[in-house]
């Protein structure tokens, strides 16, 4: 029966097919594949037939097809009793699957590294993403990558295209002159710039890879270590910039609600009265040094005034007690003290007379009658000095 068996023409098909596999030879009961046998290609893929040692046809698109060799029916194999009964025309067909192989998912064994081009420390970065592929040609494919192999997986291709672009995955990393914080917004540039690198390779073996992705990366513990150091420097020096913004009425507002927030805490307190007058007092140290840092931030920044007591100009910038003009919006100084000419108390400036010792703060120029504002040594109009 296994004779007979052996001499009927046979139908050839790769039903349902292993979605894990890329190609699959047709596993007949004998390569002795009699003449006229029909081969049926399913969409998505392509038939190589191998006759005598040679490929003798590729079919990659679907359809019925007659194939033909010099085995004949019963004939042939009854004309070989030197040969045991058996055919030297021995035939092979190969099924190929030529659909696009989607979403593959590849990740760095190690971490790629690399010296950060800004902070010079070295980076061990881990990258994650997917890329798809395709086999462009059934023949280079099937003798330089596949051979005569009776199943190829799709994990075979997809390990050899990640092991060729790990390799290149450092160099171009490295010659990126990116630092670490910029590597996620130029994923999709990287991206390109390795897929353009390693393409060439793969179409020697007769396949492409497209739409390769970095989808992720993330870092080794060191690497992390450095870039927390890093964001915790970076933080502190952001939030002293912001202080150099905060003006004064801003912080004595902050002041009041912290000495408000400490009376709260202190009439809680189980203690009582006591309790209350420690948290007045500490409600009350609190504004009076969130007043000095009040005028410590206020100033940062600003022109070194000369000495004395400061004061807010209509625009609320602060400005020297004596100033005659605001310095930072050019209006004259309606809010300043000047010294009186007879006791040198502090006295609004524009005052005629010392509320201390009600001496005139004007005097007349004993040469030309002139009118002397208060605190001036010298008459404006003729120049002599004044007594």
């Amino acid at each position: 029966m296994g004779f007979f068996a052996n001499q009927t023409r046979s139908v050839i098909e790769w039903k349902d097919a292993d979605p894990d596999l890329l190609i699959w030879r047709w596993d007949g009961a004998s390569d002795e594949l009699k003449n006229a046998s029909k081969l049926i290609i399913n969409p998505g893929q392509a038939a190589i037939f191998v006759y005598e040692g040679q490929i003798r046809a590729i079919h990659d698109y679907p359809g019925m097809f007659e194939l033909k060799t010099a085995n004949i029916p019963f004939l042939t194999t009854l004309t070989k009793i030197m040969q045991n009964f058996t055919s030297e025309h021995k035939a092979n067909v190969y099924f190929v699957r030529i659909t696009e192989f989607v979403n593959q998912k590849w990740g760095t064994k190690a971490p790629v590294k690399y010296t950060d081009p800004v902070y010079k420390f070295p980076v061990g970065m881990r990258a994650f993403g997917n890329f798809s592929f395709h086999i462009t040609d059934v023949r280079k494919f099937f003798t330089e990558f596949a051979s005569n192999i009776e199943t190829l997986p799709i994990s075979s291709v997809r390990n050899v295209i990640v092991d060729r672009f790990l390799q290149q995955m450092t160099d171009i990393f490295a010659t990126a002159g990116l630092s670490y914080a910029e590597i996620d917004k130029n994923r999709m540039e990287l991206s390109k710039k390795l897929s353009e690198v390693v393409s060439p390779e793969f179409a020697a073996l007769g396949f492409e890879m497209s739409d390769f992705r970095i989808e992720n990366t993330d870092f080794d513990e060191k690497t992390q270590e450095r870039i927390d150091k890093i964001s915790d420097k970076m933080a502190d020096a952001h939030a002293i910039n912001a202080m150099g913004q905060i003006n004064n009425q801003g912080l004595n507002a902050y002041a009041t609600v912290e000495r408000l927030n400490a009376m709260n805490t202190a009439a809680a307190n189980p203690n009582g009265a006591a309790g209350m007058g420690v948290g007045m007092g500490a409600g009350m140290g609190l504004g009076a040094g969130m007043g000095m840092m009040g005028g410590m931030v206020g100033n940062m920044g600003q022109p070194a005034q000369q000495g004395g007591a400061t004061v807010q100009c209509g625009c609320g910038a602060s400005m020297n007690a004596n100033a005659k003009f605001c310095p930072e919006c050019g209006k004259p100084n309606s809010t300043g003290t000047v010294a009186c000419i007879g006791c040198s108390a502090q006295i609004k400036q524009g005052a005629k007379f010392c509320p201390e010792c009600g001496k005139p703060q004007s005097a007349t120029c004993g040469k030309c009658n002139a009118a002397v504002p208060g605190g001036v040594k010298f008459c404006p109009e003729c120049g002599e000095k004044v007594q």
